[in-house]
């Protein structure tokens, strides 16, 4: 995107804001399973087209947000999407250099290693069943971002040019 830098931060927050509504959105206990990782793929997305300005940083305070929206032991999500962008940083040079099909498939390669992370901290903080249906948020993460990525930059380019 050619906009601004602070147009451009500002627009970037946004979106993870947005990410974050949309994450802690209730659902019915039955659909909590379908509901994609929409603050982890925010934060790829990010991370991915603005290295220099997303990063680790924001991972953790916004796993701190949602550890206190959500009431879980503070700092839970904040590992965990702290994790997420430290994995982004570790395969970005190569993301770039994929196809959007690609891409799509670590998209769920990385979101699934925070899903088990997840899961395995949740294992530790008390009794829970853990069964495979977990995968599917990662799943879904990965089938939405060649729409997310197009979209975004669509509107980056409509943006740049106002």
């Amino acid at each position: 995107m050619a906009t601004s830098p602070p147009a451009n931060l500002l627009w970037i927050w946004l979106t993870l804001l947005l990410a974050l509504c949309l994450q802690v959105m209730p659902l019915a206990d039955g659909w909590q399973v379908w509901r994609p990782d929409w603050l982890g793929l925010m934060l790829i997305y990010w991370y991915m087209h603005e290295p220099q300005r997303v990063g680790v940083f924001h991972g953790f305070v916004l796993g701190l947000l949602m550890d206190l929206i959500e009431g879980t032991p503070l700092g839970h999500n904040a590992l965990l999407l702290s994790l997420l962008a430290f994995l982004c940083a570790l395969v970005y040079p190569r993301f770039r250099a994929y196809s959007l099909i690609q891409q799509a498939l670590l998209i769920f390669v990385l979101l699934g290693m925070v899903q088990v992370a997840e899961q395995w901290l949740r294992a530790l903080f008390g009794p829970f069943a853990m069964h495979l249906s977990f995968l599917l948020s990662s799943l879904i993460g990965a089938l939405l971002w060649p729409w997310l990525t197009t979209l975004f930059e669509a509107l980056g380019r409509r943006l740049a040019r106002h």
